[in-house]
């Protein structure tokens, strides 16, 4: 990770709750980006729930090559998705 990344990774630590979040958000990314993002996220959830992918597609309206990208990155990527599942999914059991 160069240091540019690095940089965003600390910014993104420094916040302290949605709001801040929704308001860096806002500001760094377009209205395009903040979608792309959440529509990933959406699928990576219907993924972990063993949805399949046309639902997924019909729900989300993400396209078959987005819903694989995602499912790739569920199963061998760096965890990121399972890690933010997991801690989602505590929360909203224990929330």
């Amino acid at each position: 990770m160069d240091e540019n990344a690095k940089l965003l990774v600390q910014a993104l630590l420094c916040l302290e709750n949605e709001e801040e979040a929704c308001r860096f958000l806002d500001d760094l990314c377009t209205i395009a980006e903040i979608k792309a993002m959440a529509q990933r996220m959406h699928v990576a959830r219907l993924l972990d729930n063993d949805t399949t992918y046309s639902v997924i597609a019909r729900e989300s309206g993400a396209s078959t090559a987005t819903i694989s990208r995602v499912k790739r990155c569920l199963n061998y990527g760096a965890r990121g998705y399972r890690l933010v599942l997991d801690k989602l999914n505590k929360e909203l059991n224990h929330g």
